[in-house]
């Protein structure tokens, strides 16, 4: 009786907190746009000027180092998931090791690589940002 009603609260109670989860964010998720923007952007550009106090004008004629700064945030953002990925790789690997030496120490090499490389690209963006900061003036 007892294993049984483990069986059932293992199925019961995750169901029961998927359903209401579902019906927690359907009316965030249905939620319409304003009534002043029915632009294809969903509103954020009015986001974008009341927050930043940046017009959508000033946004569409970036210059060509503005180009490069998203290029290179977007690169780095990339760089962050992955570093990422590897770091959640090598600790699923460390588990799954089973105390075996030989993997542990090769999970641990792969967590102190990718830390160093993190550190290594944000180094390089410090640097980078810097220089910029200093040749902009």
């Amino acid at each position: 009786m007892i294993e049984a009603m483990t069986k059932y609260n293992k199925i019961f109670f995750p169901g029961l907190m998927l359903i209401l989860s579902f019906l927690i964010m359907t009316p965030v998720v249905l939620a319409d746009t304003p009534a002043e923007s029915k632009s294809k952007n969903y509103g954020l550009d009015i986001t974008v000027e009341k927050g930043m106090g940046i017009s959508k004008d000033e946004i569409e004629k970036s210059d060509l180092p503005a180009i490069i700064g998203k290029i290179v945030g977007a690169g780095l953002a990339l760089l962050g998931v992955i570093f990422f990925v590897i770091l959640v790789y090598a600790g699923i690997s460390w588990m799954m090791a089973m105390g075996k030496e030989e993997k542990i120490n090769e999970a641990k090499d792969m967590i102190v690589a990718a830390i160093l490389g993190l550190i290594v690209v944000l180094a390089a963006y410090a640097i980078t940002a810097m220089v910029g900061g200093i040749f902009a003036k």
